[in-house]
């Protein structure tokens, strides 16, 4: 699986492509529709040529992205998949389904999908990547992506072994029951109880109000018979507030839901159309004593409440799935770059022969084959079109390496954690919080901006991108609202730059440290940038941004000493959170692109340029906050303008080979737009022809459903004229 050699062999291609399109002859279509052909040049001309003028190897790139073994396990997960004799996991009718098929279809794949993880022994990794090549939040996603984290983070070592061991299984299916139809983000004001029974030694769990029914929980619908509920635990008479519980909710024979449990799924949505997000009220419904989960808090059996050390320790899982976010969120966002970018090769419109100078497709198709057109000029060259597309490409590498480095230290933090460390746990904390609302904001925007840069075909299904927008949208909303979590973030500055201001021994002098910056001498000007050149050199970008950053943070802080009130200061700790996490992004692009496997695999110049691209980009967005202290002369930001310029020129020639680099097969993509093969029209029209509106209506002559009820009698006999007036 982690053969060198394979990976390398298996990445060249970014193989398995999808089906050649308008091949298979469908019923009802006539036979001189399959000669016709795609106008010159092709989108397979325009793809080729772009990929022969790339000024490295993709495949090297894709190896610096995810390592050897990462590639192996993707190709071979993904050869899995497409090998089931019956077409579990084939995407081909998505598009045409409604809610009840998609989730029907999707219940089906989950259902083999356990068989096959059971049968291969997949581990985490290959559950995660088989999931991610679905591409299609599932029945099962919070089995994996929650209820588990949560059991083996929360739970006793006895816990774990039981629950786990069935959860690994599948014998029993699990989701995470904590947002309220009354309360999400404030966790502290759900309603739901537990209450300790020592008697029996059982909790019993109650919705004391209508508002109290958990709501909009992934798998709970229909699907999940156990969850992981959090309620405000209360024995003694006391509230200890909210605790995490499994509740059993379905049986394990019937599948019906045990009384004292009402249960029911949501209802239509604008995403997510294939997951039973779900209701739930209880009626004093009874659990035993051990299905708390008691790793850190513990309620003995008399009922005496046992706190945990620390009660931020536990926070792990709502780390795990934030960083998780983090890393998703760039692979969303690489999805809809490589649309936009290949489809821009290939959509050719009007003629700027200035625009085409380097586009070898248009020097040899002009003029065009039996006309004295001039070719069109990719939409690609024109400028505009590359500053709406090549910062998507730069961001979605940023948030590639932060991604990553979110999910190491994580890792890091919880070895800590179980060896008694609990150092880093704030700075994780805060930084998961600022980095899953930042990269869920900019990949979503970005995917959006890609629709729209597609055109009118960017609006069609077909283009895999207004589906995978509206399921990628919730992302802004769960776990955590995208603006509420900035709080988080602004209050742990707030903090350390108080610490530093007040024991200058507490600045960090380590450079993995995120806020180290916050110590740093402040400059009243850009004194880095000397020249317009000097806006190519990354560190000097940094400087800027810890500059802007940091002032942020000092001037609330001033303001918040002088009594300004919290709520006065949301505004300001929504721009510190942002201008925070922008910082790490740019500095873990930074450490990426100069990383010694880039600089053996050769790609550090494309990555480099990227990454001012990205640095660039971001200032001239945020540019008020530059320039508002004067840090940012008026000189240097007619630089930076002229420096962007210059960037999107140097991606210009990379730019399909640097989306290439994700090795996304069309498989995922599911685009008609973005195939690797450029046959964009072809794949089109094909699709279009596979409308069951159009299949049903070819098996009656090409005529409509409803056509003898409606149009018929409308047609045939017109509609009444008006009544003459009386009057």
């Amino acid at each position: 699986m982690g053969d060198t050699n394979k990976d390398k062999e298996v990445s060249k291609e970014h193989k398995p492509r999808a089906p050649e399109p308008l091949v298979e002859k469908m019923t009802g279509i006539p036979d001189w529709f399959y000669a016709l052909k795609a106008a010159s040049p092709t989108g397979g001309d325009s793809l080729a040529a772009e990929r022969a003028r790339a000024t490295f190897d993709p495949a090297a790139m894709t190896r610096v992205l995810f390592g050897n073994n990462l590639v192996g396990v993707f190709e071979e997960t993904l050869g899995v998949l497409q090998s089931d004799e019956n077409n579990t996991f084939s995407k081909e009718n998505r598009y045409y389904m409604g809610r009840s098929e998609r989730f029907k279809d999707r219940l089906k794949m989950d259902s083999k999908f356990a068989e096959i993880a059971r049968t291969n022994k997949w581990n985490d990794t290959q559950r995660t990547v088989a999931n991610l090549l679905i591409d299609e939040p599932g029945t099962f996603s919070l089995h994996t992506g929650m209820f588990m984290p949560c059991l083996n983070s929360q739970g006793t070592d006895e816990q774990r072994k039981y629950w786990l061991g069935l959860a690994h299984n599948y014998r029993i299916i699990g989701c995470y029951a904590q947002t309220e139809l009354g309360h999400g983000s404030n966790v502290q004001g759900l309603e739901t109880t537990a209450t300790y029974i020592p008697e029996t030694e059982q909790f019993e769990l109650h919705s004391p109000s209508l508002t109290a029914a958990k709501w909009w929980v992934g798998g709970l619908g229909k699907t999940a018979t156990h969850a992981v509920v959090m309620a405000r635990l209360i024995t003694k008479g006391k509230d200890f507030g909210p605790h995490t519980f499994i509740v059993p909710i379905r049986s394990l024979e019937d599948h019906k839901p045990f009384p004292g449990i009402m249960v029911g799924d949501v209802g239509p949505k604008m995403g997510f159309n294939c997951v039973d997000n779900g209701f739930m009220l209880f009626n004093k419904y009874r659990i035993s004593r051990d299905h708390m989960l008691m790793r850190y808090s513990k309620v003995d059996k008399e009922g005496n409440y046992h706190a945990p050390p620390v009660q931020r320790i536990s926070y792990g899982t709502m780390i795990f799935v934030r960083a998780y976010l983090v890393a998703s969120s760039a692979l969303a966002l690489a999805r809809g770059a490589t649309v936009a970018i290949r489809y821009s090769a290939i959509r050719r419109q009007f003629s700027d022969p200035n625009a085409s100078k380097d586009d070898a497709v248009f020097q040899k198709f002009s003029p065009l084959p039996g006309s004295k057109a001039k070719c069109e000029t990719a939409v690609i060259d024109y400028s505009l079109q590359q500053y709406r597309l090549f910062p998507i490409i730069a961001q979605s590498y940023a948030l590639h390496f932060s991604g990553f480095w979110m999910l190491r230290i994580y890792v890091k933090m919880m070895k800590n954690i179980n060896d008694g460390n609990l150092d880093l746990l704030p700075e994780v904390h805060a930084a998961s919080s600022g980095l899953k609302s930042l990269t869920t904001t900019i990949a979503a925007a970005g995917i959006e901006e890609a629709r729209r840069a597609c055109g009118g075909h960017g609006y069609s299904l077909f283009s895999g991108l207004p589906d995978f927008l509206n399921t990628f949208l919730p992302l802004v909303t769960l776990e955590g609202d995208n603006h509420l979590l900035t709080q988080q973030t602004a209050r742990y500055l707030l903090k350390q730059v108080k610490k530093y201001s007040q024991d200058p021994s507490k600045i960090p002098t380590n450079d993995s440290s995120t806020t180290k910056y916050l110590g740093a001498p402040y400059l009243k000007s850009w004194t880095s940038a000397k020249k317009e050149e000097d806006l190519q050199n990354t560190d000097v970008l940094l400087d800027a941004f810890g500059h802007r950053s940091k002032r942020l943070v000092v001037e609330l802080a001033t303001k918040m000493a002088k009594g300004q009130s919290w709520n006065d200061s949301l505004i300001e700790m929504y721009a510190i959170s942002k201008a925070h996490c922008q910082y790490i992004l740019l500095k873990n692009f930074v450490h990426g692109a100069t990383d010694k496997r880039a600089s053996k695999a050769g790609v550090t110049g494309p990555l480099g340029t990227l990454c001012v691209l990205f640095g660039l980009s971001t200032m001239e967005q945020e540019l008020s906050e530059f320039v508002e202290d004067g840090f940012v002369s008026q000189q240097q930001t007619t630089w930076l303008r002229s420096q962007l310029k210059k960037t999107l020129a140097a991606v210009r020639p990379n730019a399909v080979a640097l989306v290439d680099s994700w090795g996304i097969p069309d498989y995922v993509l599911n685009s008609a737009l973005g195939r690797y093969d450029g046959k964009a029209y072809e794949s089109m029209f094909e699709m279009a022809l596979k409308e069951p509106l159009n299949v049903n209506a070819r098996l009656h002559g090409d005529v409509v459903e409803g056509y003898e009820e409606y149009l018929r009698p409308l047609i045939r006999r017109g509609l009444a004229p008006p009544s003459k007036s009386k009057l």
